[in-house]
């Protein structure tokens, strides 16, 4: 089979905020962008792009779809991203054993940092 995820894309209203958020938090570079959408990618493209859309129409409740992002420290990189302006989206009802922390990016569109099952990522 020649499908696979190659982006995932956000809509956001604030492109400049979302692209320092996203390559601060990822490690990922611009590849190719301008005002209206940006494509970012890891370095060395091991995993798959994140694009950014350009959307003046303001966010409406969760997001239908989000990113999960595996961390082998979780507790680490929550601390790590809510430095960069990311913030624990409240309240949130967890079960007891749950492997992840549902977050909001600066622009609002929500994620997960989960615990990575094998502690490397």
């Amino acid at each position: 089979m020649e499908l696979y995820v190659g982006s995932t894309v956000l809509n956001t209203p604030d492109m400049d905020g979302a692209i320092g958020f996203w390559t601060a938090a990822l490690g990922y570079v611009v590849r190719d962008g301008d005002s209206e959408f940006t494509i970012l990618t890891h370095p060395t493209r091991q995993w798959s792009h994140l694009s950014l859309q350009f959307s003046g129409e303001p966010k409406r409740g969760f997001n239908r779809v989000h990113i999960d992002l595996y961390a082998s420290d979780r507790e680490r990189e929550v601390s790590r991203l809510e430095a960069l302006g990311a913030t624990r989206v409240v309240p949130w009802k967890y079960a007891e054993n749950d492997d992840h922390i549902v977050m909001a990016a600066p622009d609002g569109n929500e994620f997960c940092i989960v615990q990575s099952p094998d502690r490397q990522v």
